[in-house]
């Protein structure tokens, strides 16, 4: 049985998800402080941790910072409206996604069940030359095959070629004649292409194919695989 710890400094909020967890059949473990959180991972298993931003004392933005420099737990902020910078914030420090209050319970434990999901296959992969990973995407070149949060995806030649040199050279922005290059190919009137094999790619990787978190682009410069 997963154990999730649930961090926040409102008691409602805390009784609430207990409800919403138990009855999806996890374990779950409550804290009300960023500080409170960190000592009970000294000490317990944990799957995953739900972490409210606005908490007294060590918030859940210094929380999350603490809790990377040891552990690669999923991490699920629980933010305010209005906490945009927050959630940017918290994601670009390590946590893996966020949900909005007030949440749906249908939304959040979809949310949960992803993240679980990613965290329990990727923890389970052999990790090989022929593997490269990129958040809850991996690629297993020696068996062509591509799977996202656990689940395999079906790619296409010409998209899988893409994917795995964008993956090859993650964080790092390609050009398209750099990309057809890594593909063995030339680039003349293809740009256009690469394109549509782009948009192909984010509709079935990403979860807002409109608001890519993956796959980006740089404007006049080209794309980018962003963890």
């Amino acid at each position: 049985m997963e154990r999730i710890l649930i961090v926040d400094d409102e008691q409602d909020i805390l009784r609430a998800l207990e409800i919403y967890l138990r009855t999806e059949g996890y374990d779950v473990l409550k804290a009300t402080s960023g500080q409170e959180a960190l000592e009970i991972m000294q000490t317990e298993e944990i799957y995953l941790v739900l972490m409210d931003i606005m908490m007294p004392g060590m918030d859940g933005i210094e929380a999350t910072v603490e809790l990377r420099k040891k552990n690669n737990i999923p991490v699920i902020l629980l933010t305010a409206k209005g906490e945009d910078t927050d959630k940017v914030l918290g994601l670009n420090i390590g946590a893996d996604d966020y949900v909005t209050k007030p949440f749906n319970p249908v939304e959040l434990i979809a949310r949960v069940k992803a993240q679980l999901r990613r965290y329990m296959h990727l923890g389970s992969l052999k990790i090989t030359e022929s593997l490269l990973v990129a958040g809850p995407i991996a690629l297993d070149d020696r068996k062509k095959k591509v799977t996202l949060e656990g689940e395999e995806i079906n790619l296409t030649p010409r998209e899988y070629s893409i994917l795995k040199t964008l993956m090859e050279h993650k964080g790092q922005v390609l050009s398209s004649d750099e990309i057809y290059k890594h593909m063995g190919m030339s680039s003349y009137g293809l740009d256009n292409a690469l394109a549509v094999h782009i948009r192909h790619l984010r509709e079935k990787i990403e979860i807002d194919p409109s608001s890519p978190r993956y796959i980006k682009v740089v404007w006049g410069q080209g794309y980018t695989l962003e963890e």
